[in-house]
């Protein structure tokens, strides 16, 4: 994406030369011009912004994307969901980015544009690696590399190959890793670009601090920082300083590695990179951790978990949760240790698995022969010289033995070596082991207690839902299904009556597990409150209501609480339906077709600017059905691909059921939600409610 953007500040600058910066000039042309030159503009000043000011890059980018559909300018289109897709990516929001890019991909191969579209599929393939999906990352890079040595766009390649670089450094195969770091470099010091080189080397660094090469990593470090400087790319700037605080830290140089770390989470909160200050909070508290400063670790590591939480990336989720686990470790509160080192080895497993390993292995062997496939000079050349390359052969022969003898010795040395390596490491082993084996010694005592507990938190939760005798009994057709992600869920399903209506609803609260729980705990209490104390009938004002009392009760809390919900809430008197939404749809289906409500676009909670619900009035017919969900069905992954079901996929199955009966409907439902998943984790919790006339 980088590639496009630079090409067009390029091609406007020659038009403003008398502008005092790339910024000023490309304001002026948006200014001044009209349709495709504006939208170019909007686009690569957007561009400028993707180092410094997130929200910024996207705010133009979301511009360029609304002009450019009322022009209908289909490369403008492509290349403002590119561009909104890099942004998101940068904010943590990767399933949003994800489906931007695919919009950018279906637009750039109706057009022709194979140079938008292999770079897409770099940036795809990158998301999908952080969200610990290696089949997925591997088979897009795969088809990026493929387009972009067919086109010769060397810039674009070298990005791609330094993906693959990491991809492969994930996996923990350094020796690989620093070959594709490598070639990546290479390409990138060929073409000059210095936030490019910046990248490689930080990268390169990165690798030897893996490795526990410190020295070496902070020479890399150091170098990448000070072109990082020179360009004054401010993302790269904090992340050199947060890799800098890490090598300090493993020196035991706390004092310095916290110089750093505050240094880059200043920078961070500057540009909103939620991802940079996920890692820097974890850092921040690991560091006050070894300096025993237990109040300071826990602040950080409790901020940093929860970010982690929000992005949803698996390593970033296993970095924090075991770094938050060792504290309370420390605290001896086992009961709060636990399930965060649970979280931390199912995190690991995501990302380390052997199958994971040998694909991407093969996968990487197969590019290379497919490669060689199509480079056709040594078929050429051995038509052509065939008495030459057998001289060549007869040459080999007679010095391979002296080669062989030289490689054997060279391999003696390795294999001594490595059995030296090992050795060592098994001593390693043997000790983290025994330490491993105390520490779970004293979680086991505690993990009896603490399932205990969360059944006990089931059968509470339990006990505010509306048992199913008493739903039938005033919806007779209808079906709920409800599907936790864990033993609690922060989704539930209320019912109420007043008077002669029946208020229903399907309610998704911020997280899930306890968390969760303890949220739709809060919220459950504000529905019934504003229902029983208030008096309210109304959906809209009920919302109203219980937003007023939920952010009242979190406001009792010294810490700044943000959670919330996401909700649909219907109100049944004969044949007239009203309904209210917080984010959540209502969808009606009539003869065949889906009649959709839409929600406010605002959460049962804090939220910036605070409007009153909107409650719609609708008139329903014999026959129809009502359907209200949380958004835990719509976003599961799965099928061949692994990505996600859709509004559009559960449109089409609820139309195919309509001549089912609600019960089967619910069973038919369910089926299709499991065969979906498959032998993928379920990712959130899962309601949906239907009700027949």
């Amino acid at each position: 994406m980088k590639k496009y953007a630079a090409y067009i500040i390029c091609f406007f600058l020659s038009f403003s030369l008398q502008a005092n910066s790339v910024i000023d000039s490309l304001e002026n042309l948006i200014e001044n011009s009209s349709d495709t030159t504006k939208i170019k503009a909007i686009l690569a000043l957007g561009e400028k912004y993707q180092a410094s000011d997130f929200n910024k890059s996207l705010k133009y980018a979301q511009e360029a994307l609304a002009l450019s559909n009322k022009q209908q300018y289909s490369f403008g289109i492509g290349m403002a969901h590119s561009y909104i897709g890099y942004s998101l990516t940068d904010l943590g929001k990767y399933n949003e980015a994800i489906d931007n890019y695919e919009e950018a991909i279906k637009i750039f191969i109706e057009i022709g544009e194979q140079n938008g579209e292999a770079i897409a599929y770099n940036d795809m393939a990158y998301i999908y690696q952080s969200q610990g999906l290696i089949e997925n990352a591997i088979g897009t890079y795969v088809k990026s590399l493929k387009l972009l040595e067919k086109l010769n766009d060397k810039g674009s390649e070298a990005a791609c190959l330094n993906n693959i670089g990491l991809l492969y450094h994930d996996q923990n195969n350094f020796e690989k890793a620093l070959e594709y770091y490598l070639k990546s470099l290479k390409l990138k010091e060929g073409l000059g670009n210095e936030k490019s080189i910046a990248t490689s080397l930080n990268n390169i660094g990165s690798l030897y601090y893996s490795n526990q090469q410190y020295i070496e990593a902070e020479e890399y470090f150091f170098k990448s920082l000070a072109k990082r400087k020179k360009t004054n790319d401010k993302h790269g700037i904090a992340q050199s300083l947060t890799n800098l605080s890490g090598v300090n830290r493993e020196q035991k140089k706390y004092d310095i590695a916290l110089e750093y770390l505050i240094k880059a989470e200043k920078i961070q909160l500057e540009i909103n990179d939620k991802i940079g200050l996920a890692n820097t909070f974890n850092s921040l508290g690991e560091n006050y951790r070894l300096k025993k400063d237990t109040k300071q670790a826990l602040k950080y590591l409790k901020k940093a978990y929860s970010y982690s939480k929000e992005i949803g990336s698996p390593l970033l989720i296993k970095n924090s949760a075991i770094t938050l686990s060792s504290v309370y470790c420390d605290l001896k509160e086992y009961k709060k240790a636990y399930p965060l080192l649970s979280e931390h080895y199912r995190m690991a497993d995501t990302l380390e698995n052997t199958n994971n390993t040998r694909q991407l292995t093969q996968i990487g062997l197969q590019y290379e022969f497919e490669k060689k496939l199509h480079e056709n000079e040594l078929v050429q050349i051995q038509e052509s010289h065939k008495h030459e390359i057998d001289m060549k052969e007869q040459k080999i022969m007679t010095y391979s033995f002296a080669t062989g003898l030289v490689a054997l010795i060279i391999l003696s040395i390795v294999i001594l070596k490595s059995l030296n390596d090992k050795k060592k490491a098994h001593l390693r082993i043997t000790q983290q082991k025994l330490e491993i084996e105390e520490k779970s010694h004293k979680l086991e005592e505690a993990l009896t207690d603490i399932t205990d507990s969360v059944i006990y938190a089931k059968r509470i939760q339990s006990a505010i839902l509306p048992p199913s005798k008493r739903v039938k009994k005033h919806l007779p057709e209808s079906f709920i299904l409800y599907k936790p992600k864990d033993i609690v869920a922060g989704d539930f399903y209320w019912l109420e009556q007043k008077n002669n209506s029946i208020l229903f609803a399907a309610a998704d609260c911020t997280g899930h597990g306890v968390p969760g729980a303890m949220v739709s705990v809060v919220c459950n209490n504000g529905l019934n409150r504003s229902v029983r104390e208030h008096g309210l009938i109304e959906p809209g004002k009920i919302l109203d209501k219980t937003r007023e009392i939920v952010i009242e009760e979190f406001e009792k809390s010294d810490d700044a609480v943000q959670d919330g919900m996401d909700i649909a809430l219907c109100s049944l008197t004969d044949k007239t339906l009203q309904y209210a939404g917080a984010h959540n749809p209502l969808w009606i289906i009539r003869n065949g077709e889906i009649i959709e409500v839409k929600a406010n676009k605002q959460p049962i909670g804090q939220f910036d600017k605070l409007e009153p619900y909107t409650t719609h009035t609708i008139q329903l017919e014999h026959k129809d059905s009502i359907y209200i969900f949380s958004d835990g069905y719509v976003d599961q992954f799965g099928g061949e691909k692994g990505k996600k079901f859709k509004s559009k996929s559960f449109k089409s199955l609820l139309l195919s059921i309509q001549d089912q009966p609600m019960e089967e409907q619910k069973k038919i439902i369910d089926a299709t939600f499991e065969k979906w998943k498959g032998s993928l984790e379920q990712i959130d919790d899962v309601c949906v409610i239907g009700v027949k006339i």
